[in-house]
């Protein structure tokens, strides 16, 4: 990703020391944060944070990059952010706490492949962020982009992958486990890799991945549900009448 985006700029990396993989956007804060630079060979390649995707972007924005920045881009995740899964992903959630900055700010995922294409699916992501810049105007907007292995395969053989946005899928899954014991009797629970849920009657991110195409999906961090907001109030919601504990 790195190599890809300096063709946009200067390119700061800070990264998360170790596999962050399910910790949303989770933050360190009863204990210090540790970074590391990292070098290859006499070239500075960047920071290892020891926390979480979220924490690297705040330490980033707030200290190590010593200037203001104009664009957030978290990934290239081993793995898709699609669906529900958008909730539990660090990856989503680094690039929402880049959004908290006010800074446009970009997920990236690739489908996991044991032979994964990183570097077809950079490209096609600088390719598709240059575009988005070009095309929101000033803000500081939030995308989640998700490319499929089919996509990386198409772009490598000469032809042009598909590009569709869609809203990201809310259906339930990914929620089986497998009930083993371990060597005292006791039983412990295994997450399984459940099969994303079956094809709505109106595309989504699932659906278009599903078929081979990339995805980019805006998202928003307000998680207020207006309509029902404005409701409320006429509710009357009160909790007069009841008395505090060791009050008569």
């Amino acid at each position: 990703m790195r190599d890809a985006l300096v063709q946009l700029g200067d390119v700061v990396v800070v990264a998360p020391a170790t596999e962050q993989s399910g910790v949303g956007h989770s933050i360190t804060y009863l204990s210090p944060l540790t970074c590391k630079e990292i070098f290859d060979g006499d070239d500075f390649r960047g920071w290892a944070v020891d926390g979480s995707p979220a924490d690297c972007v705040k330490l980033g924005v707030a200290e190590l990059a010593g200037q203001p920045l104009d664009l957030i881009v978290s990934g290239i995740n081993g793995g898709l952010n699609a669906g529900i899964n958008v909730l539990y992903s660090g990856t989503v959630a680094a690039a929402i706490e880049g959004a908290f900055f006010r800074i446009p700010s970009i997920a990236v995922s690739l489908e996991h492949d044991t032979h994964a294409d990183f570097e077809s699916a950079a490209q096609l992501a600088v390719a598709l962020i240059r575009q988005i810049i070009e095309n929101q105007g000033p803000g500081s907007e939030l995308y989640n982009i998700n490319i499929p292995t089919a996509a990386t395969k198409v772009f490598r053989s000469g032809q042009v992958p598909e590009v569709h946005c869609v809203p990201m899928g809310v259906e339930r899954y990914g929620d089986h486990y497998i009930k083993r014991q371990d060597p005292k009797g006791r039983n412990y629970y295994w997450s399984t890799n459940d099969p994303p849920p079956k094809p709505t009657d109106h595309e989504t991110d699932l659906n278009a991945l599903a078929l081979g195409h990339i995805t980019i999906t805006p998202l928003q961090f307000n998680m207020t549900k207006q309509g029902l907001l404005k409701q409320m109030p006429n509710w009357k919601l009160s909790v007069a009448g009841l008395t505090a504990p060791g009050l008569r």
